[in-house]
């Protein structure tokens, strides 16, 4: 029996992550495992070295000889591992998957890691679902955006933490705020340097460390210098190690657009640093978060809510310690070793 994991690429982000620690929990427990890559070489978290790295194919750009090439390769190699099951973390690599392994024998679990509604070419998408033994969602809004049929295939399974994950910080924090995620528009790191230019007014002594690549890095850092906070916003880029990084600073936020389930805001619950997130679609934010007790929750693009949801914990510490300690219950039961058995639970291993 193997196991192979499908992405585009492990440049660094939140499928990689669970991808990383979902192999790794596998290949301890003796089965094997293999992470098929279609668009890159990237592998920016650790492998177990007795993870197989298959690499199908290098960014398309939406060639299609490149393309055609990329699901030989993938046909080849599903040939060669006839009755895998096939765990695809996102859709191109389910369509890709799908029309690779025609006719070879082999079963599909598909989890989908990110708001439904958001995808373009969801006919497609849905198609290609459906050739699928089963769907893993995060959420319950999640399994909502899906016709009815693949409702009746679909589990709900949150995101797992890691065991080795460090144990919460206990002594005075930093005056620092923290933000992990891609630089790109959905995690709409704009309203967070408008909400702490508007913080840094009566809390100058704070600085913000964003940490994260993308594509909006010289906009964001543009954006800081005209809001005046250049010298107070640190942009750290990606960091292997961020756990270590954040586990003593005075909060981190979230203030994406949408979200399936953000690895990072889980991470720094379970380490109990005190959490913002905007309640954004599609309620993974929520299922982690009570408001005002385990952490806060703002609406989607409010920037004055963001500011003062800022404001209140850096403003009343024993607030902020009690929002510590209940982010850290509220993340507990999210082990990696539950979430990896759900998943070999759902696709009958």
């Amino acid at each position: 029996m193997k196991i192979v994991f499908v992405l585009p690429d492990m440049p660094g982000g939140g499928s990689e992550r669970v991808v990383a620690m979902l192999a790794n929990e596998y290949v301890k427990r003796g089965y094997q495992v293999a992470v098929l890559l279609f668009a890159g070489d990237h592998v920016a978290y650790p492998l177990d070295e007795r993870i197989e790295v298959f690499i199908a194919g290098q960014p398309s750009d939406g060639n299609p000889l490149i393309q055609i090439k990329r699901l030989f390769k993938m046909r080849r190699y599903y040939r060669k591992n006839k009755h895998c099951y096939i765990f695809s973390f996102c859709v191109r690599g389910t369509i890709f998957s799908v029309l690779a392994a025609a006719g070879i024998p082999h079963r599909l679990l598909v989890s989908e890691r990110n708001d439904p509604t958001r995808i373009t070419g969801q006919r497609l998408r849905d198609w290609s679902y459906r050739k699928a033994e089963k769907l893993i969602l995060q959420t319950e809004d999640m399994r909502r955006c899906f016709a009815q049929d693949l409702q009746q295939k679909s589990a709900v399974i949150p995101n797992p933490i890691a065991d080795d994950m460090p144990e919460p910080y206990r002594g005075e924090r930093k005056k620092r705020i923290v933000s992990v995620g891609r630089l790109e528009p959905q995690k709409n790191h704009k309203l967070l340097l408008d909400a702490f230019a508007d913080f840094h007014k009566k809390y100058p002594e704070y600085e913000l460390h964003i940490f994260g690549v993308g594509e909006l890095d010289k906009d964001l850092r543009r954006q800081a210098g005209e809001l005046g906070i250049g010298d107070r916003v640190v942009f750290r880029g990606f960091s292997s190690n961020v756990q270590q990084e954040i586990r003593d600073s005075a909060m981190f936020v979230l203030s994406s657009d949408y979200e399936g389930i953000s690895n990072s805001m889980i991470e720094a619950l379970a380490m109990g640093v005190p959490v913002i997130s905007t309640d954004c679609p599609v309620g993974g934010s929520r299922m982690y978060i009570e408001n005002g007790v385990s952490g806060l929750l703002t609406p989607v693009g409010d920037r004055k809510a963001l500011t003062e949801a800022m404001r209140k914990i850096a403003g009343d510490y024993s607030f902020a310690d009690g929002l510590s300690a209940n982010g850290v219950k509220a993340a507990k039961q999210y082990g990696l070793k539950n979430i990896a058995d759900r998943f070999l639970e759902e696709a009958g291993i």
